[in-house]
């Protein structure tokens, strides 16, 4: 295995073999009166400290975010992430290397690409399934459409925000015995998923097989995406989701890059009955990621995104099969991550089966759905090369009152 000769503690998600890309910023000054003294930069993360991506003597990382990067498509990325493992595994490049490094608790971390598109698909079966159970006890659990398409819809572009951003509680319309009332969600969610970033664009009119997956995907983040169910559940017939989830939703603020996940991939759940030949994959694109969901600092939930039914492979077929452009940027999702236990459900809507089962935290407190105040922190590992583990980091968000 490939050993850098910057200091990784053992139980860093960020190894060699990972590298995630971000873009950050230095602080300084007296805790609580932070300030930027540089402009946003891309960087790589290399276990507890950053390293400018100008190190690599690409202009391409002279933007403030990695959009430019992200375009340049699969050459460059490989020839950039080579170029990083030498100068962090050559003892050679050390003396002018070493300098440049800063620890990560000197930085702001930034929203690392614009965004251009962004998409939520709804690719676990559990999730679905449990989310039918809920809502049409008296129906089969899946729609009929299910198994033969990924289920998405487009959300917000706009409302993407970076990890540790707060979040206000979103007002909006719900139903009542009364009739509908406008106020503050009383029913605000979390959907534990994972994110899939576009480097390289296509045309209009133009489709992108399966098989082309990793030649425009640059890599993955995590996502909250925030939900608030009762705006949710009287506004989504018959157009679906809108208010009720366009008011944020969290990204994680490293993007690891799709080569740093080649040893986790795995072949997917069975599909049944066989999907269309457009949805068909040469090669799989399910990936073994094990996730944690913490509220208030507590674990409650442990998600196994290899249970999703659909990969992202198969969303990004579906996603451009009539045609649709990608962007540089564009972000899609996959729908909440839920596995067949109740340890494994990605959603507080599942978790208390609709408030029904409330969870009892270690220190007492009891909750259904998010109360002011709550944070909730989502992180995943996953196999790396040469045996190692890697990790996203984690994607954190805290509830703020709604505002008057």
């Amino acid at each position: 295995m490939t050993i850098s000769w910057v200091p990784v503690p053992p139980e860093s998600h960020f190894p060699i073999a990972n590298l995630p890309y971000g873009v950050a910023s230095r602080r300084s000054g007296p805790s609580g009166q932070e300030r930027h003294i540089a402009p946003p930069r891309p960087v790589v993360r290399i276990g507890d400290h950053v390293l400018p991506l100008s190190v690599t003597g690409n202009g391409l990382f002279d933007a403030a975010t990695l959009n430019p990067f992200l375009a340049a498509g699969p050459d460059t990325w490989d020839a950039v992430r080579a170029r990083l493992i030498e100068l962090l595994t050559d003892k050679a490049h050390r003396p002018w290397v070493e300098p440049l490094l800063i620890p990560v608790a000197e930085v702001i971390t930034h929203l690392p690409f614009e965004v251009a598109d962004y998409v939520d698909f709804y690719a676990s079966e559990h999730h679905a399934a449990n989310v039918g159970r809920l809502f049409r006890p008296d129906t089969e659990p899946l729609l009929p459409n299910w198994k033969h398409l990924p289920v998405g819809y487009h959300g917000r572009a706009g409302t993407v925000v970076v990890s540790c951003t707060d979040i206000v509680r979103p007002c909006g319309q719900r139903n009542t015995p009364d009739g509908p009332v406008y106020g503050a969600s009383r029913r605000l969610d979390i959907e534990a998923e994972v994110g899939f970033v576009v480097g390289m664009p296509s045309a209009l009119g133009s489709r992108v097989s399966t098989r082309d997956f990793a030649d425009h995907v640059f890599g993955a983040v995590l996502v909250n995406d925030w939900s608030a169910r009762d705006v949710q559940a009287w506004e989504y017939v018959p157009l679906g989701p809108f208010l009720g989830k366009s008011f944020a939703t969290s990204i994680s603020p490293w993007v690891v890059p799709l080569a740093a996940l080649a040893d986790a991939r795995v072949a997917g759940p069975a599909q049944d009955p066989p999907v269309l030949d457009y949805l068909r994959e040469d090669e799989p694109w399910g990936l073994d990621l094990d996730m944690e969901v913490r509220w208030n600092g507590h674990p409650v939930s442990r998600p196994p995104f290899r249970a999703m039914y659909w990969s992202a492979a198969q969303q990004l077929a579906h996603l451009t099969v009539n045609g649709a452009s990608l962007r540089t940027g564009d972000l899609f999702a996959s729908g909440t991550v839920s596995g067949p236990a109740k340890d494994q459900r990605g959603s507080f809507l599942e978790l208390t089966w609709d408030g029904a089962e409330p969870v009892t935290l270690p220190d007492g407190t009891s909750r259904t759905f998010l109360e002011d105040g709550d944070d909730v922190s989502i992180t995943a590992t996953a196999p790396g090369l040469g045996g190692s583990r890697i990790g996203f980091g984690e994607v954190t968000g805290r509830i703020l009152p709604a505002r008057p």
